[in-house]
């Protein structure tokens, strides 16, 4: 943990130092429920795990997924501006509307599985610096866009599932990851929404200018969020960390969203002990990033969408995790013997 200065980012450094322990008593009681319930020891596989996770991190038995939320945070970016992207930066705020209205592909996962969806809206018509000559908020901007991204777990969600909106963001998750874990450029990018090799090789010279050009302030991880991030990355931050304090488990999305509890992770490894990656996505980098935050995803479906849609997937396994949990009968109960010895 850096020392802090006495500015904004000293408010999280604080809430770093001072997160909540995992309750493990909660976790015991799900375990001993789990060896009475009518089915051979294991037989569900992760899906018990999933179980104890939830208790250990909402610090209650039984633990139950009754107000799941969905947290979309968008931003735009100024690294769009160096043709990494296939698609137009007016694409962003056209794709909320979208979330708005009800069209996109998370409405209607959110719909199949009754999760509530908030959209976060990070002034969109202002894009943040081009990361390749310039910092991409001031630390007055992204500590006030991350407080603004703690405002996800507002409002009584148990299980908040973080993604994101933004064209050109998987350039910023590669520079983060590039800044944060070395290798090469071209080893961090990918197609992203769908560029051709021409555009592949202008996202790696982009991540590779931007962390060369930042390269003397990269040792503080919030500073890594705040020259090379987004305004969705540090919402997300934000989230993550505020859902700690709130005693509410969080499902991570895609390779932005990863790169984005990347920067809490290389703050304090403990700080994602409350998340699971919900999904490895088609992005190349995204398994090596998952790896790096010692993560095994729930589901590999080969989506690359964003926007919240494999968390929001990966939240009907949580909720059935909980409900087999808590609906199963024990042998005692259904008077089903338990084998001998």
């Amino acid at each position: 943990m850096n020392a802090t200065t006495g500015l904004p980012f000293d408010d999280f450094r604080r809430l770093l130092e001072d997160m909540p322990a995992p309750d493990e008593e909660a976790a015991a009681a799900v375990r001993a429920r789990d060896g009475r319930l009518t089915k051979p020891p294991g037989a569900l596989g992760r899906m018990e795990e999933i179980a104890v996770w939830l208790a250990r991190w909402q610090g209650r038995h039984a633990p139950r997924v009754e107000r799941p939320v969905v947290a979309v945070f968008a931003g735009n970016h100024g690294v769009v501006n160096q043709g990494v992207a296939a698609y137009p930066q007016a694409v962003t705020q056209q794709m909320v509307a979208n979330f708005q209205a009800g069209g996109a592909a998370v409405n209607q996962i959110c719909k199949s599985f009754d999760l509530g969806l908030k959209v976060f809206e990070l002034a969109l018509e202002t894009p943040t610096g081009d990361i390749t000559e310039a910092a991409a908020m001031e630390e007055a901007e992204c500590a006030a866009t991350m407080a603004y991204g703690m405002e996800a777990v507002a409002g009584g969600a148990d299980l908040l599932c973080i993604g994101e909106m933004g064209i050109g963001n998987t350039t910023i998750a590669a520079a983060i990851c590039h800044a944060l874990y070395g290798g090469t450029a071209e080893e961090w990018v990918g197609p992203g929404t769908g560029v051709d090799g021409e555009g592949l090789k202008r996202k790696a010279d982009a991540v590779r200018r931007a962390v060369a050009f930042h390269g003397g302030h990269l040792k503080d991880p919030l500073e890594v969020l705040r020259r090379l991030g987004g305004r969705e990355l540090a919402a997300m931050a934000g989230a993550i960390l505020a859902a700690r304090h709130s005693k509410v488990p969080v499902l991570i999305d895609g390779y932005v969203a990863s790169a984005a509890a990347a920067i809490l992770h290389a703050l304090d490894p403990r700080s994602l002990d409350h998340c699971l990656a919900a999904h490895c996505s088609a992005e190349p980098a995204h398994r090596r990033l998952l790896k790096h935050l010692g993560q095994e995803p729930l589901l590999d479906l080969g989506m690359r969408l964003g926007e919240g849609s494999g968390a929001a997937l990966a939240a009907a396994l949580v909720k059935a995790a909980a409900d087999l949990h808590n609906g199963m009968a024990t042998f005692e109960s259904a008077g089903v013997s338990d084998k001998e010895g």
